[in-house]
Parts: C-alpha cells; structure tokens; sequence
C-alpha cells in the first residue's frame, strides 16, 4: 500500500512540457483582457509571501475553472489562459505548507493538466490524488475522459511491473466515475474503464432501468473483440444485469449464448410468468437445447396442461404446424419437380439428361426433389405408393439408400405421418432401401423431440448389425435424430460400436460424427475418450478417406469451449504426418468456432503461408504427396472461428482472395469450402462472382468445391443470379456426370424448402449459433474437402446431415394463449445503433407486411404500431405479443 501510495503521489521532477507562446492582449476581447488579468493576479497572490490570502486566491481560481464553459472545437478560457503558467502552478504547489491550500492547488494543477501533452507524468490523475477530492462531476465531462484514460494507462503500467503495485485508489476513482458516466448517456465509456482496470463485477450496482439495455448491448458489441477469458466476463455480467430486472428472455439469450446448461435451467425455473416462461420455451427449441422440463419444474408449476404445454414448445412439436401455415400464407403448398428448378425448357441446346448415365441423372433429381420439398409432406416424384417404389428402383446401390432416405427430408419435423409412411420401406428386402429407411426415421425426428422416443426404439436393434449399410442407416439417423440432446441411453448404444473390430472406417466415421452430433459442445469426458482412443488405436484405418470426419467428430463435442480442448488436442500432437496436424487444427478451430478469436486466426494463416517442394531430389527422403493436406484444414479453420461476426467475416473473406493467389494446391481447393462456411445462406454478390470463376477453374477439385459451396451460399434463399449460374453451369459440363450431379444438389440447396429455409446456424439477429444446427451444416460441409471419395463415390447420404441445420427463416406472432395473431409489421436491413443515445431507428429500407413474413440475412422486424409489446426484444421466429395498456400505447407514441 505504502507503494501505491508513493506512486500516486505528483511527481516533483517532471518532463520538461512544451512551451506555449503567451496570449497577446490585443487579440483579446476586453472581458477576455479582464478574466486574464484577473487570473493571474489570482497566481501571483497564490505565490506571494502573504499566506492570508491563499485561500482566497486558489478558491477564485478553482472557481473560475469550474463555472467556465466550452465548446466541442475550443478549450475553457481559464485554462487556456493558465496553460502558459503550468510550471509556475507546479513550483507554487510545491512550495507550500497549508495541507488545505496545498489541496486547492493540487486541484488546479490536475485541471490545467488537461492541456499539456505530457502523457508519461500522467499529472492530470496524481494531482487529483493530492487534491480537495470534490465529486469528479464538479469539473465536466472532459476531465472525466481524461482521468479515464490516466487511469487505465497507470493500471496497466503498475500491473506490468515485475513487483506489482496496489491499485486500490485506482479502483475507488473508477467506482466515483462510472456513476457519472452512466448518468449522464456515457455508458459505454464507464465500460471501456472498468474492462481496462479488470473490474466489470463493479458494474452491476450502478446499473439502472433506464440504462440497462444499452449497457448490455454494448458490452455484448465488444465480446468478440476481447481475448479470452474477459469475453465470457463480458457475457456473465450482461447475465447478472438482466437477472437484476427480471429480464428472462435476454438472460436466457446470454445463457445461450454462454452454452452454460446449469444457468439455462435456472433462468427458466426462476422465471414466474408462464407466459414469459413460453416465450423462453420458444427460445430453448430455435436453438436445440433440450432437457426434462417436467422434472425442472416440479417444485414451480403444479399445473400439468401448463408442463405439457411447455414441453412441446421445448420440444418443437409445433414446428410442422406452423410451416405449414406459413407455406399456405405464402401460397407454396403445391409440390415442385425437379424440372421446375432445372427450367431445361429455358436451354438453347440439347436437355443435359440426355447426354450422361441416367442413374447419375435420378441421384441428382432425388436430392433435388428431397431439398425442395422438404418439410412439405408431399412432392411429385417419391410420395406416391406406386410412383415412388418405381423411383426407388431407377437408382443403384447407395442412390437407392439416397432415395428412400430422401423421405424423411421430404416429411421432416412430421414425426406422425413420417413414420408411417416410412416404416413400410423398412421391411423391404433390398437392403439399401431398409439402410435409407432407417436413416429417413432419424431425419424426421431432427429438431423435434418426441418423449416416446420412437428412432430410439426403432433404430436400436440396427446399431449392433452385421451389414455395414444397416449400421450406416440406424447410427446416422441416431444421431440426426439426438443431436444436442445428450441422451445417454443413445451414447451407450453407440459407443461399442467404435471400438468394434468388425466395423469399418465408415461404419467407425458415421458413429462418431453421430456422438459429435448428440454432445455437440457438451465436452463430454467419455464421448471425447472414446473417439481419441478410436483415432489413436488404429494408424492404418486413417488412410481411409471417411477417417477424416474422426476429428470432425471430435472437435463438435468441444464446439465453443476454446480452451477445455487443450487437453485433446495434445494427445493429437502425437500422431504422426499430416492426419495429427489436420486432427489438431480441425479440434482447434471447432472450440474456437463463432468467437472471432483473432490470434487463432494469426494462427492459421501462418500455418496458409508455409510452402512445399514435393520434386523429388537424390539423396533425400520422398516428401508424401499429402505433405500439404492440413494447410486445407487451417483454411477451413479460419472461416470456422470466423464465422457469425461480421467484421472478422469480411476480413477472412479478404484472406481467401489473398490465399487463392499464393496458396498451395490443397489451399485454393479448400478456399471455396471455406467460403461457404463464412456465407451459408448469405449470397452476397462478391462472394457468389469469386465461386463462378473458381467453378470454371482448371483443377477439377477447385472447380467441384465451388459449385457445391455455390448451393450452400445461396441456400433457401431462391437467389436469381445464383440459379441463373448454375444452370449455366449445367449446360456447361453437360458431358461431365460427377459434374452435372453437383450442380444438381447445388440447385436444390439454392431453392430448398422453397425459399423458406435457411441453414445457418446463426439465428436472434446472428447473435446465437445452435450447436446441432452447426454440427448438421459443418459434418456435411467439411466433407466436401474430398469431395470425389465422399459425394461422388457412395457417401452422398451425408448431405442428409444438413436437415438439422434447416429451420424456417419466419417471423410468426402469438398471444398469451398461443393462438396465432396477425400484426403488421416493417422488414427491412439491420442498423447498427449500438452506443447511439436515445431511441434510434434499427432498421432502413424496410417494407411493411402481415405476418407470418420471412426474414433475409441481416433483416430485422420491428412493429407497425405501438398497439402491441413482443416478450422478447429480437423479433425472430417465434414470437408471443401481448397488448399494450393505453397508459403505455400514450407513453410510446
């Protein structure tokens, strides 16, 4: 202390400041003349012999100093007319002996501090220290900022010392001037000065109604621009905030954010507003986290329609139906064939189907048909009793799989009617069709939960069974099915499977990314055992292409932990060549995934930079033909942690455009998958021309890629320009199958559920990533990275592993009762309005519409009128409104 002390006591021995030149009279005013005189009067009696009137003459000094006024270009008068006597000041302040007077003077020197640029004495805060200690408001809004800046400067510097000293009179000037600062519409500087002296648990108690919103909404800004651990500091007190004002809806979205299971079922318990409690409910389902609501809530709620209520809104079991409805407002009921999207009619030349294998021709037109139909329960080419059996049989192998599989995409969410109109291909004796059954069963129940656990009870017996297909089928559907949930009795099911000498490297790949899927960012110990043990027991089984998705698998069960990885990404370290680099950096980048973290990045891109001869030279050992395989995986890496902040978003994007010039090989084919991670959704104009050059490209793999990450850009979106490229591109490689098959899924991801899906797993205004929704688009996408041993050999099935991803891109409004309500309400582009005082407008451009309305990328919803109040403040989704008291309709208007 006694250190702290001597550190915030004014240095006698300062740097020489600058000299100022004096103010001539004559460019004065005559009451500038008057105040100048008078001024320095007051300092000259200050340093005469006469101590009787010291006092006086400070006080007049100080007092002149604070009823001064200013403006935004132009400095206080007094002060500008005591800058040329600083020193001066200083010498008084050191000559006298007066503990009060000394006091008043140290009080003017901190303030005439201010204006001399001498930032290493840090005079403006250690004057202070010494000085009468008034309350910081007596002298305004700017010597606040700059004691702020002293402050944090000093904190760092004392900090950094090898002996750190005491920061306790730091602490207490920080704690008179935050209340200043939220008081008076500075609430983001109080911010910056408590992230600077490491004290954000000191913002809480100064915190009111009227600010508390913004407080939290810039504090939530600053997240991804902090290093770990301040970033979950960040977001635990925005937690602590809300909770203070019983806002439910935006802790819960915290929480969420937060991933933390405990603190989500407390908020839901602690809230006691049933109505309030649905709106979280809506909340808990949009994002995938399930858990017992029944068994939360025991001691809360006795009545049992309100429990069940709130399980199937848990649940999604409303899902279907509202898609439904939204899909009759909208007019898109009636099924779409594949010849719609193609629009063949529309080419100059010969139809493409007719120049390549037919079967190539059915596979694309089922995943096409399965896309565009999906969660319709009805389409024109697989439904049909009749009709569908003869499509079945017009595929081969693994297609067949493929198309009967393509059901459960075409019926999802529908558990009811989807399991009877599967479960008759169940029992069919060709065993592709049973394997794409089995699989079917699990991706109608994606996203819903069902407590009568129907996949588990139909898919179980099939986990364990000596044909590799029906393993593939059931364990994948499984994990479609439980993804999120964490369901245990799943996990042990699946589990033996891994260590199962008899199972393939598919069979093997398939189970884990099941387990990713259903512990996604859980990091659960036993899973994680598992699957590392799996990777490091078997040198030889990672030569097979599908091994690739082991630390795919691995890295989703640690999806956002950042450092609770560390542990597993060492034991990878061990494993030799390429597959422990791309194994380490996969894990890396899915912990680290959505956080914007710049020095993983940095991290990265280092690892982009290096550079391989593989020409054989005499006498030196045989470089492998793979040596650059994980630079692939450190490209991917940056766009996975890049990924839902806009600002890192746009500078990765930039980074591929640098990467595809000086990258290696394995690089640019990775370049156009890494984009679609950054763009799912999202056709942005400069990244949708950059993957119709690269879909041109010589090297067939850059080409592939491309087109595929074409569809995944423009997905659900039903963009113009982007179908127009494709069927281009159809035209173009109209004698290349493998091509014309990747334009075809490319085109049924670009209109998938007709325009009303999206599956980016960024929802509430990109400010929540769903886990299994992240999970479902990164398990598909990063297989893409081969995409000629996976898609185009027999592993197109895993496209089926984006149905968890698809959500419908709505906005649906409901009363209290959950009874559809029908508002009008403004579409447009998302402003950014964060640290803006007052109540700016949050969106431009906007059109106005009933709802249900669909929502683009970076749309935002707000209310026609001031009739009705959301319950939640993100107007997303699902939605419950109530009615506005007339005293509060006045009030807004």
């Amino acid at each position: 202390m006694a250190q702290a002390e001597a550190s915030a006591a004014p240095k006698q021995e300062t740097p020489k400041t600058e000299e100022v030149p004096d103010i001539q009279d004559e460019d004065l005013s005559e009451d500038d003349r008057a105040l100048k005189e008078m001024l320095e009067e007051n300092v000259a009696l200050l340093e005469g012999s006469d101590t009787s009137v010291h006092e006086a003459a400070a006080q007049a000094l100080r007092e002149s100093i604070r009823t001064a006024t200013s403006s935004m270009t132009s400095v206080p008068k007094p002060l500008k007319f005591l800058r040329p006597h600083y020193d001066r000041i200083k010498a008084i302040y050191a000559g006298l002996t007066d503990d009060k007077i000394k006091a008043l003077a140290s009080d003017i020197v901190s303030l005439v501090a201010m204006t001399v640029e001498n930032d290493e004495a840090r005079e403006c805060l250690n004057f202070r220290f010494t000085g009468a200690q008034d309350p910081v408001a007596t002298w305004g809004h700017e010597y606040v900022r700059h004691l702020q800046k002293e402050i944090a400067d000093e904190y760092a510097d004392r900090v950094e010392r090898e002996v750190p000293l005491a920061v306790d009179n730091l602490v207490d000037l920080a704690n008179e001037i935050v209340p200043y600062c939220v008081q008076n519409n500075a609430e983001p500087d109080a911010c910056d000065l408590l992230m600077e002296i490491e004290r954000m648990d000191l913002l809480e108690a100064h915190v009111d109604e009227s600010c508390y919103d913004r407080v939290c909404l810039y504090l939530m800004s600053c997240v991804p621009f902090v290093a770990e651990p301040e970033d979950t500091q960040l977001l635990k007190t925005c937690l602590a905030i809300f909770r203070k004002f019983a806002k439910f809806p935006q802790a819960m979205q915290v929480a969420l954010r937060l991933n933390d299971v405990d603190m989500i079922m407390e908020i839901f318990k602690e809230c006691s507003d049933c109505v309030e409690r649905r709106q979280l409910a809506f909340m808990l389902g949009r994002q995938q986290m399930f858990f017992d609501v029944e068994e939360l809530l025991e001691d809360v709620e006795e009545d049992e329609d309100e429990i069940e209520r709130l399980k199937s809104l848990v649940a999604n079991s409303f899902l279907n139906e509202n898609f439904l409805s939204l899909a009759r407002d909208l007019d898109i009921l009636e099924p779409k064939t594949p010849e719609d999207i193609y629009k063949s009619r529309l080419d100059d030349l010969n139809p493409v189907t007719q120049t390549i294998s037919s079967a190539r021709v059915n596979l694309g037109s089922t995943f096409v048909n399965a896309f565009v139909n999906a969660g319709f329960g009805m389409d024109s080419l697989i439904m049909g009793e009749e009709q569908g059996s003869r499509w079945l049989y017009k595929n081969k192998g693994r297609g067949m799989m493929s198309a009967t599989a393509s059901l459960g995409m075409v019926l999802l969410w529908d558990v009811d009617e989807g399991l009877t109109r599967i479960d008759a291909h169940v029992m069919s004796d060709k065993d592709e069709i049973k394997a794409g059954a089995l699989l079917g069963i699990g991706m109608v129940n994606s996203t819903v939960r069902d407590e009568n656990e129907p996949a588990l009870a139909l898919l179980q017996d099939y986990v364990s069974s000596p044909k590799g297909i029906f393993r593939i089928g059931a364990n994948m559907g499984l994990g479609l099915a439980y993804a999120g949930t964490a369901n245990e009795d799943v996990t042990e099911l699946l589990l033996p499977v891994l260590s199962d000498p008899s199972a393939n490297a598919e069979v093997v790949a398939v189970t884990a990314l099941a387990l990713g899927q259903i512990h996604v960012g859980r990091a659960t110990g036993d899973v994680s055992e598992a699957i590392l043990t799996c990777i490091l027991s078997d040198e030889k089984r990672l030569e097979d292409p599908y091994s690739r998705f082991l630390p795919v698998a691995l890295g989703l069960v640690y999806l956002g932990k950042q450092q609770e990885a560390d542990v597993v990404k060492e034991a990878l370290k061990t494993l030799p060549g390429s597959f422990g680099k791309l194994s380490v950096l996969l894990v890396d980048a899915l912990a680290y995934a959505g956080t914007g973290n710049m020095l993983k990045i940095q991290e990265m891109l280092h690892i982009c930079s290096e550079h391989f001869n593989k020409e054989e030279k005499e006498g030196e050992e045989k470089i492998p033909d793979d040596v650059d395989l994980h630079q692939a995986y450190a490209t991917v890496g940056i766009a996975l942690i890049a990924m839902g902040e806009e600002v890192s978003v746009e500078m990765a994007l930039r980074s591929m455009r640098n990467l595809l010039q000086y990258g290696e090989p394995a690089i640019r084919r990775a370049v156009p998958v890494a984009m679609a991670i950054l763009s799912a959704s999202n056709p942005q104009l400069g990244v949708i021309d950059l993957l119709s050059k690269l879909s041109h490209d010589p090297d067939q793999e850059v080409a592939y890629n491309s087109i595929l990450a074409m569809g995944i850009v423009g997905a659900g979106t039903n963009h113009a320009h982007v179908g127009g490229l494709l069927r281009t591109l159809a035209r173009y490689y109209s004698k290349d199958a493998e091509a014309v098959l990747l334009v075809r899924i490319a085109q049924g991801l670009l209109y998938v559920g007709k325009g009303s899906m999206t599956i980016s797993p960024f929802h509430s205004e990109r400010t929540l990533m769903s886990g299994p929704a992240a999970a479902g688009l990164l398990s598909c996408v990063l297989g893409f990275l081969d995409v000629k041993n996976i898609f185009l050999q027999d592993g197109h099935y895993m496209l089926f592993n984006l149905a968890i991803a698809m959500y419908p891109r709505i906005l649906a409004l409901f009363d209290e009762e959950l009874e559809p309500v029908q508002l009008t309400v403004r579409v447009g582009q998302a402003v950014d309005v964060v640290g803006q005082a007052g109540k700016p407008k949050t969106i431009t451009g906007f059109i106005t519409n009933d709802t249900p309305v669909l929502l683009g990328y970076g749309e935002r919803a707000q209310f026609a009128s001031e009739e009705y109040e959301s319950l939640t403040p993100i107007l997303e989704g699902f939605v419950i409104v109530r009615k506005k008291e007339d005293e509060e309709q006045d009030a807004a208007a």
